[in-house]
């Protein structure tokens, strides 16, 4: 039967990688990439550079096909129907894949940015694969280091303190403000910036774009005074690249400490 690796490969850097996900690649005879077009093609050229340095030179097959288009303009009742078309449009093509160009009992693998379990679709769409029954086949899951991991890590934090609670979220769910009875929110997919509705709360906010690669950007601080920095930095670094990757943990600053009190952070950008 064939076999499936999910691979979490961390946030960029190739040192990022686990043995156990090392070993997996080892495995592997053929690695299948989704390819989010022009603008995004250093994402696949990252993923080269992950198994040039693991992997033997030409030890390794790569087969490329276009990720399907999904409507980032559905909001509200119409998003959930609408990722859900393009997860099925995903699985058709991740179907194509496995039975075009892996054999009966070939071994391919996905590789995953982060960690496959966080805010990541390839384990729902290879279900979904495995319910049409055309293609058979079993899978694993290799854990990652994900982008929160690295964020927090980057600005010399930690994620939660002691015995208080985190939560991740998403920029969709932060517009309608912020969880109740939880003080330390990770944010991620937040393309509309919606951390800035909350610069005049005593917030903190740590702030990383490109997390693990050589354009990685760091900012934290009072969201008064880091917002309007981050803002800026964001635009340039899309308007440059074409496309941006980042998340932030905003802490509410307890009542008895000023502003920054909270910033454990470097507090740079570059």
């Amino acid at each position: 039967m064939r076999k499936i690796h999910v691979i979490g490969i961390g946030a960029g850097d190739p040192e990022q990688l686990t043995l156990q996900a090392v070993g997996a690649m080892r495995g592997t005879d053929v690695f299948f990439v989704l390819d989010k077009g022009e603008v995004k093609s250093d994402l696949t050229r990252l993923r080269r550079d992950l198994l040039d340095t693991h992997l033997p030179p030409g030890s390794y097959r790569l087969v490329e096909a276009r990720d399907p288009e999904r409507d980032r303009g559905a909001d509200g009742a119409a998003y959930p129907p609408a990722v859900g078309d393009w997860r099925s449009a995903r699985a058709g093509v991740c179907e194509r894949l496995m039975a075009e160009e892996l054999g009966p009992d070939g071994c391919g693998a996905f590789l995953v940015w982060g960690d496959p379990a966080l805010y990541d679709s390839t384990i729902g769409v290879l279900e979904e694969v495995l319910e049409r029954g055309r293609v058979a086949f079993e899978y694993d899951v290799v854990p990652g280091i994900s982008s929160v991991s690295t964020l927090v890590a980057r600005h010399r934090t930690g994620l939660n303190r002691v015995g208080r609670p985190v939560q991740i979220t998403t920029g969709r769910r932060l517009a309608e403000g912020l969880p109740e009875g939880v003080d330390d929110v990770v944010v991620m997919l937040d393309a509309h910036q919606a951390f800035t509705r909350y610069a005049d709360q005593d917030i903190d906010i740590y702030w990383g774009a490109y997390l693990g690669t050589p354009d990685e950007l760091l900012v934290s601080g009072p969201i008064g005074e880091a917002g309007p920095r981050i803002e800026r930095l964001r635009a340039e670094a899309r308007e440059r690249k074409g496309w941006i990757m980042d998340t932030y943990l905003l802490r509410r600053r307890p009542a008895d400490r000023g502003p920054g009190a909270g910033d454990r952070g470097p507090g740079t950008a570059g």
